[in-house]
């Protein structure tokens, strides 16, 4: 009868376990390989030489900004392709909804409910360049620290670019 308490004790509290981390996941903080030459120097590409899926970086993603879409210019942002949603790119933001930026020489407007995203490695970056500005709804979070690999390990920094953007 000991057996039997041990292994239900045992199955209660793993998943107890495994239903926090899917809530702590779902609503507050996640991690996500970073793959690709998109944002590079910002993140490693794929191409270093680490075992398996430890290719590129690894990062920690906040989602507390979702709540009421509080994002900043410079904000590295997780978000599913307006193409194909399952799809995920990183990629740093650069306009909010209701302001103007310089996209080669035209202005656009970015409408309500949007944004403009684009790569740090704008020659090798599938951005909003090229499926225009992404819908809010998109986004899975903001990427705060790289995690992995230890020598990388740290804070992403914001970087802005505000020459392209205009107020209305």
């Amino acid at each position: 009868m000991g057996t039997l308490n041990y292994l239900w004790l045992l199955t209660r509290k793993s998943v107890t376990g495994a239903l926090f981390g899917i809530t702590v996941s779902d609503r507050y903080l996640t991690v996500s390989p970073v793959r690709g030459n998109s944002m590079h120097p910002t993140f490693a590409s794929s191409s270093t030489t680490f075992p398996g899926y430890l290719k590129g970086d690894l990062v920690l993603i906040e989602r507390f900004c979702l709540h009421d879409f509080k994002f900043s210019h410079g904000d590295v942002v997780i978000f599913q392709s307006p193409s194909n949603h399952k799809q995920i790119y990183v990629k740093r933001l650069i306009a909010l909804p209701g302001e103007w930026i310089r996209v080669s020489s035209d202005m656009l407007k970015i409408p309500d409910g949007h944004c403009w995203v684009e790569g740090d490695n704008s020659s090798s970056s599938l951005d909003s360049r090229y499926f225009g500005p992404i819908p809010l709804g998109l986004i899975r979070g903001r990427v705060t620290h790289v995690i992995w690999p230890p020598q990388r390990v740290g804070k992403v920094e914001r970087k802005m670019k505000p020459e392209r953007i205009y107020q209305d």
